[in-house]
């Protein structure tokens, strides 16, 4: 059990090289340090709920920076990268900060009609649409994701299709989940940096943290996809949660500006589908077990959680293939996560415990 250490008393810290991180499917000695110390857990009612999950591919906790669960199923291992879908527009958002850092772009009010060209046919209001308006997801262009994904990932030039939807509202007033607005990022990227998003990520986020970042798709154009398809392998994945949450900073070396971290995690948007999820700088808000918890999110239960009050970080990867069963494996990832991983370290420190509540809508964030 996990055990909290009273006013006073000397730290309950148990010594544990190969007891408190769990590896399936591989040696130890690939896995862990010589020498762990980590408080000891009880995941036993998370990890028989995982291993029950066949489109489940790795499970990973870390507290206070360590690591003290790993876990690979169904033939995954901590080696071999993942398809990170959307939780790649997370990752669009880290390179945006850096950029404006940097000034390659002036700042999140700057409008992108100063990079694209717009029809003269298109409504006026589209050269209000602003980097934080697709930041944000609240464009007010017509989505291009989910009912019009296709269309747009089969036609010859995306940023053009993205730019050329119809306003459906006003920039800045709703949310509306859409791959194309950070699409349009990548590419704002390009112009402004003269590297490829690859390339600027690379330098910028990966190198920095300390790994390769394999190329992912591009456009028609060259332009690499914003928001999708890029690829980690699940430890990578925390190593970006860590990130966020030690502000920005990692080995010694502040990577993400602080202020941006602290900005982008913040609720400025709110799911039209779910009204208890929010938006920030391309990360998901909710609450999950009584806590403030930013997430990135992608297709098919791709997730890396942070829950800044608990000092947690939690990622899952899962098959991204498309299936039936993938919304009801999605919805039991969340399960697994709020109320079998964070809830017991919350009710551990002496918050109040939590009763499961009515299943919610886990369709709105897909490609």
């Amino acid at each position: 059990m996990f055990k909290i250490r009273k006013p006073g008393a000397a730290p309950l810290f148990a010594s544990c090289a190969a007891t408190v991180l769990l590896v399936g499917g591989m040696p130890a000695s690939d896995v862990l340090a010589q020498e762990t110390r980590a408080p000891s857990f009880d995941f036993e009612t998370a990890l028989a709920s995982a291993e029950s999950l066949p489109r489940m591919r790795s499970l990973l906790v870390s507290w206070k920076g360590e690591l003290v669960l790993e876990r690979y199923y169904n033939g995954a291992t901590a080696n071999r990268v993942t398809n990170i879908k959307s939780v790649s527009k997370s990752v669009m958002s880290a390179l945006i900060g850096i950029a404006i850092e940097q000034g390659h772009i002036p700042t999140v009010s700057q409008p992108i009609a100063n990079y694209f060209q717009l029809s003269p046919d298109d409504n006026l209001l589209k050269e209000q649409i602003t980097v934080e308006n697709l930041l944000t997801m609240q464009s007010g262009l017509e989505t291009t994701s989910n009912r019009n994904y296709g269309r747009w990932v089969a036609s010859a030039d995306w940023v053009n299709f993205a730019l050329r939807q119809p306003l459906r509202l006003p920039p800045g007033r709703v949310m509306e989940y859409s791959t194309g607005n950070t699409h349009l990022l990548s590419a704002i990227l390009t112009e402004a940096t003269g590297q490829s998003t690859l390339e600027f990520a690379r330098n910028a986020l990966a190198n920095p943290l300390g790994f390769d970042l394999p190329p992912w798709p591009r456009d028609p154009q060259g332009i690499y996809f914003g928001g999708n398809d890029m690829e980690m392998t699940p430890r990578q994945m925390r190593a970006f949660g860590e990130l966020y949450l030690n502000r920005g900073e990692a080995n010694g070396t502040q990577i993400v500006p602080r202020e941006w971290v602290a900005a982008s995690l913040v609720r400025r948007a709110q799911s039209r589908r779910d009204r208890s999820r929010f938006y920030g700088y391309g990360w998901w808000i909710r609450d999950m077990a009584g806590h403030e918890t930013p997430y990135a999110w992608g297709f098919g239960g791709q997730f890396i959680l942070l829950v800044p009050e608990l000092e947690l970080v939690v990622v899952t990867t899962s098959s991204s293939n498309p299936g039936p069963e993938r919304r009801a494996h999605t919805r039991r990832i969340y399960e697994l996560v709020e109320y079998e991983l964070v809830a017991p370290v919350s009710e551990a420190f002496g918050y109040p415990a939590v009763s499961r509540r009515a299943p919610l809508d886990y369709s709105a964030s897909g490609q």
